[in-house]
């Protein structure tokens, strides 16, 4: 994906990307082609290809964008991060349905693990929420167990159609992991 800070380039990715998870809606993404992309919007193939080089390029930069926010506000929020996460995913709905629809939520756990280690090495040790429970311990494998123990709960609330309350997940989680002590 092009990086630039063009404000013409943005609105266009802005366009593309739109366009694509519209798309999804409607169609399996592994029939989703560039040129239908490109119907979708106002723009020409050639800037489409400025802009991304596949839709997968696509599809990357959305999800890209939904876990730095994510990251974002798990080191910024006073909240604990299992209602960090929640909130998440409740404002990124419709994105982790699409996912869903189209088998692909696996994506996300993926860019979760590259991208939460580096997250965690860079933050300042007073605004990782993790930074407590893992002193002393080694990182990589408490990140990678926190990472899949929390995001196939996640899955499993977006598999049975995210209507169970969050709260009541939060609930349970909790009160296992009081059990384990």
């Amino acid at each position: 994906m092009n990086t630039t800070t063009n404000p013409s380039a943005i609105r266009s990715r802005n366009e593309i990307t739109k366009a694509l998870l519209k798309l999804m809606q409607k169609h399996p993404y592994n029939e989703i082609t560039v040129s239908q992309i490109v119907m979708e919007t106002d723009l020409v193939r050639k800037t489409f290809y400025r802009n991304f080089t596949s839709k997968d390029d696509v599809l990357d930069s959305i999800i890209n964008c939904a876990i730095i926010e994510y990251t974002d506000a798990l080191v910024e929020s006073d909240e604990d991060p299992l209602t960090v996460i929640f909130s998440f995913c409740e404002k990124n709905r419709k994105l982790l349905k699409l996912l869903h629809k189209n088998n692909m939520l696996y994506l996300l756990l993926l860019k979760l693990n590259e991208t939460l280690p580096k997250v965690s090495e860079t933050t300042d040790k007073e605004k990782n929420p993790f930074a407590k429970l893992m002193t002393g311990l080694e990182p990589d494998y408490l990140i990678a167990f926190n990472i899949g123990a929390v995001w196939n709960v996640i899955f499993k609330w977006v598999d049975r159609g995210m209507t169970d309350p969050p709260e009541k997940i939060k609930s349970t989680i909790e009160d296992y992991l009081r059990r384990l002590n």
